[in-house]
């Protein structure tokens, strides 16, 4: 799978996270449109199917990410 580089993933998850706080104060049927092709572009760059992965992936690919699991299902202990 194609990486896309880390400064287009930063500037996406910028742009939907501006995108999403203007829909929730305004609710304007633009921003949503334009958020869904930013969340749409997001997948697509991650190989995820839905936003929540898609950000999760993107900010662990730039740099400086942490390497944490912040999955809902956690792992259980080795028996």
């Amino acid at each position: 799978m194609l990486m896309a580089h880390p400064a287009v993933l930063r500037n996406l998850i910028e742009q939907y996270e501006a995108l999403h706080a203007l829909h929730a104060e305004q609710g304007s049927e633009e921003a949503r449109r334009r958020m869904d092709d930013v969340a749409y572009t997001l997948c697509v760059s991650t190989g995820t199917r839905d936003i929540d992965a898609a950000l999760i992936a993107a900010r662990n690919r730039l740099p400086g990410a942490r390497t944490f699991d912040d999955s809902v299902i956690g792992s259980s202990p080795a028996a």
